[in-house]
């Protein structure tokens, strides 16, 4: 498809979450910078780098827009930012984009032509490929069992053979690459901050749906992804977070929530991680708990009630 023309484009801000990231919000930059779509915009929210990053962009691009928080404010809250400072300046879509991807020059032209295309459509997904091996597929769409607490991607690991090149109506669109229309944050708000990380964009998806918005996989759309660069080393954060987030989820949208699967589950894992000397990560598990059990959510190192 070609694109779309810059008399007929709508106005589109791409949100770029930094935390100590510099060097691939640099690659994802210069990969924005050749998108075919115009008028768009990238803005760059830095959550409280402590690697100069911020002083760092700015110097490397001056005139981007570069946002501080002044505290890692997480996922949610960092993005958050960054979608109010593009509804400001009237937005009519929002690209949420990892920083941690490179995008092909037709990956927001493709979003945003099928954004048009489909009225009830109100968040949108790319085709989502490995950086390290381009032929394997990350997210080809997702599903999410809210009962369970769970939620996956479709072609996770398999080659790319062109057998997820349909749009469909998907189950959530990661925060990795998601498009989302203005009208639908003005109707069902912002991502909620509390969950800090995980789980924010997947209820953002539920409460949009709720609300009679489709959520699209746009195949044609295509993202490349360093997978997890910035939580690799924090292992326990992912299982802390993970723990936690997932047991607010289920009390939040599971209509029939199995808490003792969930309960079993986790109590097997936690036992596996004691068995394997795993005792930090271990004790992230039980913090969790004890934060969702005596309603502490937000960031770890700073919960607040609520």
């Amino acid at each position: 498809m070609g694109a779309v023309g810059l008399s007929e484009g709508k106005t589109v801000y791409i949100v770029l979450l930094n935390w100590n990231g510099f060097q691939d919000t640099v690659e994802c930059i210069e990969s924005c910078r050749a998108l075919s779509y115009r008028p768009a915009t990238v803005v760059v929210v830095d959550n409280a780098s402590r690697d100069g990053s911020e002083e760092k962009l700015r110097q490397r691009f001056p005139g981007l827009p570069v946002l501080q928080t002044g505290s890692n404010l997480g996922y949610a809250g960092g993005n958050n930012v960054g979608i109010r400072y593009a509804l400001d300046r009237g937005a009519d879509y929002v690209w949420l984009l990892n920083n941690d991807t490179t995008v092909h020059p037709e990956a927001l032209t493709e979003l945003v032509r099928v954004a048009e295309a489909e009225r009830q459509a109100g968040i949108l997904g790319s085709k989502i490929l490995s950086y390290l091996d381009p032929t394997l597929i990350w997210f080809a769409g997702g599903w999410v069992e809210a009962d369970r607490g769970e939620t996956g991607h479709i072609g996770l690991g398999v080659p790319d053979r062109g057998q997820f090149d349909q749009v469909t109506d998907t189950g959530y669109v990661t925060g990795c690459s998601l498009l989302v229309k203005r009208e639908v944050v003005e109707q069902v708000g912002m991502m909620d901050e509390g969950y800090f990380l995980y789980f924010e964009e997947s209820e953002w998806c539920l409460r949009a749906k709720r609300q009679g918005y489709r959520l699209l996989y746009v195949p044609a759309s295509i993202v490349w992804h360093k997978e997890s660069v910035s939580t690799r080393k924090l292992a326990g954060a992912w299982v802390y977070y993970m723990t936690r987030n997932r047991l607010y989820f289920m009390s939040r949208n599971g209509a029939k929530a199995r808490w003792l699967s969930r309960f079993g589950s986790d109590l097997w894992e936690f036992l596996r991680l004691l068995a394997k000397g795993e005792f930090r990560l271990a004790n992230c598990m039980s913090s969790g708990y004890w934060h969702w059990l005596t309603g502490y959510r937000g960031r770890r190192e700073q919960p607040v009630k609520g």
